[in-house]
């Protein structure tokens, strides 16, 4: 069913759409096709990976609502909207950050891809799970694919070439992924390195928006609405901050109710507590 829902999608994203599937010459829609063909390949596999290794409680819910939302962001108008509109563009970039790496994180995919691709991908696997063990490092990665890629020249490069656009998407979103998911699962000896993580991630793109917000000229080239940037950064800031504080809120509160589990549970083995008047 979700995957019918997503060809539904993409087969009724606007024909006119300067990143659609099934407009302009082959070449200029490769690297879309490109792009659908990598994520349809993942959700798949995921699919069929859920068949030998059930997800628990509502991992599957997440990560098809994280596939859906990706294809609908990546497919969908606002692709196309993205193209005039910095505070669409950061929209879009916003759905890969703090909504769809996160549900992705949540959704715990590893076990079902995994389960669906065999040994051969064993190395990438054994990566993604030892890179998990440094959240500040992650964090770091994922700032520098941020600023990198929201520097003028490399935003009107990913606008103007559609390569680099799917090249950008991908930042986006791997590197976001891989940043939640360290901070989200972490055991309780990382949670500290956790937090700083997120503490970091809010600080910089809250900077960054910053920036956006309070320029008094188009960064983007001289046919942008000024008006429009300053949107753009109060999205990132705003929303996307919060989005950062509720995160760590999470860690912080999943760390305590483990703390509290494991100290009710020792209390509950020792017997020197029942004699406490």
């Amino acid at each position: 069913m979700p995957v019918i829902v997503a060809l539904f999608a993409l087969f009724c994203a606007p024909s006119a759409s300067a990143h659609g599937l099934f407009d302009g010459h082959l070449d200029e829609r490769l690297p879309v096709l490109f792009s659908a063909v990598l994520l349809g390949a993942a959700w798949l596999a995921y699919i069929v990976g859920a068949r030998r290794v059930r997800p628990h409680g509502w991992e599957a819910v997440w990560m098809h609502l994280a596939m859906l939302l990706a294809v609908l962001a990546v497919f969908g108008p606002i692709d196309d909207w993205a193209e005039t509109s910095t505070s669409l563009h950061m929209v879009q970039h916003m759905l890969f950050m703090i909504v769809i790496a996160p549900l992705w994180a949540l959704a715990r995919p590893l076990p079902q891809w995994r389960a669906a691709c065999g040994r051969w991908l064993q190395p990438v696997w054994n990566g993604v799970l030892r890179s998990g063990r440094y959240p500040v490092a992650l964090a770091m990665l994922h700032g520098a694919m941020i600023w990198v890629w929201h520097t003028p020249s490399l935003y009107m490069l990913a606008l103007e070439n559609t390569w680099w656009h799917v090249v950008e998407h991908a930042c986006f979103l791997f590197s976001a992924w891989l940043f939640w998911w360290s901070c989200l699962r972490a055991n309780p000896q990382q949670v500290p390195h956790a937090l700083m993580a997120m503490l970091l991630t809010l600080m910089h793109t809250g900077l960054l928006g910053a920036l956006l917000t309070f320029g008094q000229a188009p960064f983007y080239g001289e046919s942008r609405d000024l008006a429009d940037q300053q949107l753009a950064g109060l999205l990132m800031w705003v929303p996307g901050g919060l989005v950062y504080l509720a995160g760590a809120g999470w860690i912080t509160w999943r760390w305590l109710t483990r703390m509290w589990r494991r100290q009710h549970a020792g209390e509950a083995r020792d017997p020197s507590v029942d004699n406490i008047v």
